[in-house]
């Protein structure tokens, strides 16, 4: 597969690094040569220096020969136009434009189903928002995902030291607890991902990742000793793009909510734009001030600012004053691993909600969602099977999967079945996969031969 991304900044590089490291073939275009400098002297991929709506800039880079371009410049009307020059020039090259201005939100359905130039739009601070959203709402966990449009959830959790499954080796969790185990799919220690088998033992520490039916989710919550706690009181610092997003998610969610900015301008926007939230003029991350806005007494504080050091400093700080639960914004992936350290297990990144929202477009097949997960070690990944696959029709333990791959899920019209080595998958059946980032390439071949499977 050949992959054109127009765009060198951040997120630009880590797509390409990501796909780089899955042998695709990928073309970076950039008008800043530092950026294509930065792009060059860390990744394998070709680079070229010029206007990704320049059509000679994008024949040099090869777009009639790809299969996709990716246009995520920091300029709405530069992705539209590079998608817009390569349809000219490719018209059967797939195009996918990152478009964050809000004025287009309700645009997105007409450009798909209407402009032949732009095939998806991606907004990775949607993706954010409702990442977000999810994580307020399970407490502890470090991811929340959800499939087969929310009646599945994939989550990841910390096994607290004190926790009655610390020790346990996972063919004796369902003795331990008393009743059937939650399908435990990963496992996270020392930054190494593992898949457990039923000799292997669950320890203090542990990020442990699990799939639940949503109606069974309270109680897989409850084997880890962990309880939904209501959210009432929320504080956002960043009145940002993001920030304005959530902040409106949680009025219609009638969640009482704050949300505070050192730019007065912005603080005027958001307070006429806001209906029910109320906006402060301020630092965040001053200590008086946050006292003065009783912090202890809030549920959830979300560091949204475009500084992430000013995020991490703000939420150990408001952790400090009394405040329940911290989410904070990160990008650099070099700080992902030290958080849990330090005591800030909740964290969001728009680089890392771009590369999930892209990556369903790059697979090859009916992949209907894709999710990297922690350190993007491995993907979880929606799919269909087809009627003429060699995979229904026979229990899941004779199937030839890759190794580090395995199916989680099975969604058969309205019902959700967690498989066992005895499941059958049957056509049409959608398919929760779980891959280690080795066998991904793997799968794709899987999915992506001949329509035969997936």
């Amino acid at each position: 597969m050949k992959v054109v991304i127009v765009g060198a900044g951040e997120v630009g590089f880590n797509i390409a690094s990501h796909l780089a490291r899955e042998n695709k073939d990928v073309v970076v275009i950039d008008k800043n040569p530092d950026a294509v400098r930065h792009v060059s002297d860390n990744i394998d991929v070709q680079v070229v220096n010029g206007s990704g709506s320049s059509p000679v800039i994008l024949e040099e880079a090869g777009i009639k020969t790809a299969d996709i371009i990716l246009a995520v410049t920091d300029s709405d009307e530069a992705n539209l136009a590079a998608c817009l020059v390569a349809n000219i020039i490719s018209p059967s090259t797939k195009k996918l434009a990152r478009i964050r201005n809000a004025d287009y939100d309700e645009y997105h359905d007409t450009f798909r189903d209407h402009a032949p130039h732009v095939d998806t739009i991606i907004n990775p601070e949607i993706e954010v928002v409702k990442t977000i959203n999810r994580l307020m709402n399970v407490p502890g966990a470090v991811e929340v995902d959800e499939f087969a449009d929310g009646r599945v959830k994939f989550v990841g959790i910390h096994l607290d030291k004190s926790a009655q499954l610390a020790g346990v080796r996972l063919s004796e969790i369902s003795t331990r607890i008393g009743k059937q185990s939650p399908l435990i799919v990963a496992v996270i220690r020392d930054e190494k991902l593992i898949i457990p088998r039923g000799n292997d033992k669950l320890m203090p520490g542990d990020l442990i990742y699990f799939i639940s039916e949503q109606d069974k989710f309270l109680d897989c919550l409850s084997v880890f000793e962990k309880h939904i706690e209501p959210i009432d009181r929320v504080l956002i610092i960043g009145g940002g793009r993001i920030g304005f997003r959530l902040a409106t998610l949680l009025e219609e969610s009638s969640i009482h909510t704050k949300i505070i900015d050192k730019n007065p301008d912005r603080c005027a926007v958001l307070a006429e734009q806001l209906n029910k939230a109320v906006v402060l003029h301020g630092d965040g991350s001053d200590q008086e001030f946050l006292r003065e806005e009783n912090i202890q007494d809030m549920d959830a504080v979300i560091t949204l600012t475009n500084d992430e050091e000013t995020n991490i400093l703000t939420s150990l700080l408001v952790k400090r004053m009394g405040a329940r639960k911290t989410i904070t914004r990160i990008s650099k992936q070099s700080y992902f691993p030290l958080m849990s350290m330090i005591g800030l297990e909740q964290v969001v990144s728009p680089r890392l909600s771009a590369v999930n929202t892209i990556l369903q477009h790059i697979r090859r097949g009916k992949v209907l969602s894709a999710k990297a997960i922690k350190y993007e070690q491995a993907e979880v990944m929606e799919a269909v099977a087809l009627e003429t696959s060699d995979i229904v029709g026979k229990p899941i333990k004779k199937i030839s999967f890759p190794k580090g791959a395995l199916v989680t899920g099975i969604i058969r019209n309205d019902n959700v079945i967690i498989p066992n080595g005895e499941s059958i998958i049957e056509p049409d059946d959608r398919i929760i996969i779980f891959a280690r980032r080795q066998a991904i390439p793997k799968i794709e071949k899987i999915l992506a031969v001949k329509l035969e499977y997936f």
